[in-house]
């Protein structure tokens, strides 16, 4: 148990990254746990924290005291860190290893999260966490990096492979598809790439239950800690993902399925990026509800 819970504190609970859409959802869903301290670039309502200073983490830290860490914060600007790979670097591996190096030193236990990504999308079934990760660009090599760097800090970590995230702030799919329909007649959408949309609301729920039984001592991260799939249940294209959006939003727009190859982009992509999730639905007994199921639910919430 936690230094904060056998002192009957609430627990202490540092939340870095917390103006992400997986960030924000968090620091509602932590909220019931404990004393959430979010931490963010801006810093608007907690403490700023700068992943390119290794300093500012140390600091960040020492300061905060921590009984557990959930780490949000990502470089995700998927085709930039094709020719930003330093800064892709930085956020999404090093300051990952040196957090985790912190925090294995004081006993604190860390939940991070990684993506489809890491694999090249070219087999015909789902991935698992034993699959040997292949990356296609430079983002998915850092955060793979940053997965190793974690594990091998000797922390006590969860890391959560997710995909296709979405949520109502930030920028992702669901966002752009509802700006495109209503300010265009016709969009191209790619029909050949296959993964899982994830609800950021699903995602940040899944981790307050998982880390609730953390802090009770009811999972001990010395067994079951390590690799994760996390994802919405069930797989869509783009094209499909988008015109679902479209039928539940009630907007109208003519959607047109497209390859790969008629949408050129400078990070290459995975054809086929969906986790198999059976690993965290038997260690922990959570299954994520089905991707449509979360999409109708997320925009009834937006309406």
């Amino acid at each position: 148990m936690n230094q904060s819970a056998m002192a009957g504190q609430r627990p202490r609970l540092l939340l870095i990254g917390a103006n992400g859409q997986v960030g924000w959802e968090l620091c509602r869903t932590l909220a019931g746990l404990g004393e959430v301290i979010a931490a963010s670039i801006e810093g608007d309502h907690g403490p700023v924290i700068d992943l390119m200073d290794a300093a500012s983490l140390a600091r960040l830290v020492h300061d905060t005291k921590p009984d557990a860490v959930v780490n949000a914060a990502a470089y995700t600007a998927v085709d930039k860190a094709e020719i930003d790979r330093e800064t892709a670097q930085r956020i999404n591996a090093d300051a990952v290893g040196e957090l985790g190096a912190l925090l294995a030193a004081r006993g604190v236990p860390i939940i991070h999260y990684s993506t489809d990504f890491v694999f090249s999308g070219t087999l015909d079934r789902p991935y698992t966490e034993d699959d040997v990760p292949d990356p296609l660009n430079v983002y998915g090599e850092t955060k793979l990096g940053g997965e190793r760097a974690l594990l091998e800090s000797g922390a006590k970590s969860l890391i959560f492979r997710t995909s296709w995230v979405y949520g109502a702030r930030g920028a992702n799919f669901l966002l752009t598809m509802l700006r495109l329909f209503r300010e265009r007649d016709e969009l191209r959408v790619v029909d050949d790439q296959i993964g899982s949309p994830t609800w950021s609301r699903m995602l940040a729920e899944m981790t307050a239950l998982v880390l609730y039984r953390v802090l009770r001592g009811e999972l001990d991260l010395n067994q079951v800690g390590g690799l994760y799939n996390l994802t919405g249940s069930g797989q869509v294209s783009w094209y499909g993902f988008a015109n679902a959006i479209l039928e539940s939003s009630g907007l109208d727009s003519n959607l047109i399925p497209i390859p790969t190859s008629e949408y050129p982009a400078p990070a290459k992509r995975p054809m086929y990026s969906v986790l198999d999730n059976s690993r965290f639905r038997k260690t922990f007994g959570l299954i994520m509800p089905d991707w449509r199921l979360s999409l109708d639910q997320c925009l009834e919430q937006l309406k």
